[in-house]
């Protein structure tokens, strides 16, 4: 399946080889060797699969990893990317090993008019048990199932036979700003899943019905954002820095001068504090916006060290309906730091990578590639009760059987004897914890429970929000925002 790519600034005229008689030789050779392999291999060969899947990707792969050759098909889903498309049934679910459940269709979906409910169980796709697939292989399956008719075979609590369901994928609306609520009162929380077309009027829409400049603070929430459009990303960290204040800069061989992106003179942005929350999935653009910010002081950075992905990627069209995206020049942040992790030493990522910078006001922040936080918090370690129940798929189990027992209305609040009927439920189950081991993972037990109860109640999104208001790295940017 292809991935998120970073689609950046369209692909200038390439320089000449430095020697044409060697590009020519090494074509002939080429030649010679993909003719007598077509003339004399025991097996008769795909000239096209050799080319496409063997010797383009092979020469790429020598440059960098992320320099890569796009088929046809592949070409076309890139195309789809950044038009912000992107086919799928609807329904958001909850992965497992070997278990998918459903928490929402989404109104008008395929799954909302095929039937599915939050709770129902999806136990075999394309006639493939999905309880034999690793939660990789499964992750990965569910991804390629999204792009073609898919028969499902579901399990519904209460139904004694399992349902059958045919879905045809459709484009979905999947905003990249896909979360923006209140944590408290005057402090807005938004999440950015990645950086598309569209991403920045969605951030700036966020921010104006949170409040606008009248907010105390805002949390935003750049977690797992891959990157996306590069132009889309400096356009929204152009909302919080201040005209003329630099946002990066490319150095590469064909951007020998280096390239320089500044907040635009006209700019009036926003003057609320800010914190912004990363983690190791936190890349590409996603990093340009995190380390123009921090070099500017403009917000506390939060979490754990971002990814380290700053290429300047070209997407070139190619003949035959095919593309490439070549490595083309690396990003910095305004104070010099290298945001992509050193690919190989004396490469220009690799650059002075290890030297210590400094923000505007002298702080010192580290090289070396990706966004070191001012503030680390890791996520809450996995306990053994934690990995236990989450594995099982006990909590989401007994939020179907409350939601479908009870009439629910917001705001919904955990009792104790909720919590006692579901320590009863687990231990039917097999999981009987010490009652110390239990008390010590009272909070967050209470704190999931209640999430998977708002999925499937009131919808994946106000799901979202309570988990948010219990999550300890927004906890932390909360505390920030306050001194």
């Amino acid at each position: 399946m292809l991935l998120t790519l970073v689609f950046l600034f369209a692909a200038s005229a390439p320089p000449p080889p430095p020697n044409t008689a060697d590009v020519e030789s090494s074509l002939r050779q080429f030649t010679e060797v993909l003719a007598t392999v077509e003339s004399r291999e025991a097996d008769p060969i795909d000239s096209e699969h050799a080319v496409y899947d063997g010797a383009i990707p092979g020469m790429l792969r020598e440059l960098d990893p992320h320099s890569v050759f796009f088929d046809p098909e592949q070409f076309e889903q890139l195309k789809a990317m950044e038009r912000s498309e992107q086919k799928g049934f609807g329904s958001i679910v909850s992965v497992l090993p070997g278990r998918v459940i459903v928490l929402q269709a989404m109104p008008g979906t395929p799954s909302a008019r095929a039937g599915l409910s939050p709770g129902d169980e999806i136990v075999v796709i394309n006639n493939v048990p999905l309880a034999a697939l690793t939660f990789d292989q499964l992750v990965q399956f569910l991804g390629e199932s999204h792009q073609k008719r898919a028969d499902l075979l579901v399990r519904r609590p209460g139904s004694v036979r399992p349902l059958r369901f045919t879905l045809d994928p459709e484009l979905i609306d999947a905003p990249s700003v896909d979360r923006a609520f209140l944590l408290e009162p005057g402090i807005g929380y938004i999440r950015v899943a990645s950086f598309d077309p569209k991403t920045a009027k969605l951030l700036k829409d966020s921010i104006e019905k949170l409040g606008g400049a009248n907010l105390k603070g805002l949390v935003l929430d750049l977690r797992n954002n891959g990157g996306g459009v590069v132009e889309t990303a400096m356009e929204s960290a152009g909302y919080f820095l201040k005209p003329g204040q630099r946002i990066l800069t490319a150095h590469g061989r064909v951007v020998d001068a280096g390239q320089e992106v500044d907040v635009p003179k006209t700019a009036t942005p926003y003057s609320f504090p800010l914190a912004v929350l990363v983690n190791e999935k936190t890349a590409s653009a996603a990093e340009i916006v995190t380390g123009a910010l921090q070099d500017h002081d403009r917000a506390t950075i939060i979490g754990v060290p971002t990814y380290g992905k700053g290429l300047v990627q070209s997407v070139m069209t190619l003949s035959g309906n095919t593309g490439m995206a070549l490595t083309t020049a690396f990003y910095y942040t305004p104070s010099g730091r290298s945001i992509q992790k050193p690919l190989r030493e004396g490469q220009l990522g690799d650059i002075a990578a290890h030297r210590e910078y400094a923000t505007d006001s002298g702080r010192k922040v580290p090289g070396g590639g990706g966004i070191q936080p001012d503030i680390v918090v890791a996520p809450d370690a996995p306990t053994r009760l934690r990995v236990a129940l989450d594995s099982s798929g006990l909590l989401t189990a007994f939020a179907t059987n409350y939601t479908q027992e009870h009439k629910l209305t917001e705001p919904f609040e955990l009792t104790g004897a909720i919590l006692d009927d579901f320590q009863l439920f687990a231990s039917e189950h097999g999981i009987q914890p010490a009652v110390s081991e239990w008390l010590q993972e009272h909070d967050w037990i209470q704190s999931r429970l209640r999430t998977e109860i708002y999925n499937q109640a009131f919808g994946v999104a106000k799901g979202d929000e309570v988990e948010a208001k219990n999550d300890p790295q927004v906890k932390a940017a909360v505390a920030a925002l306050a001194r």
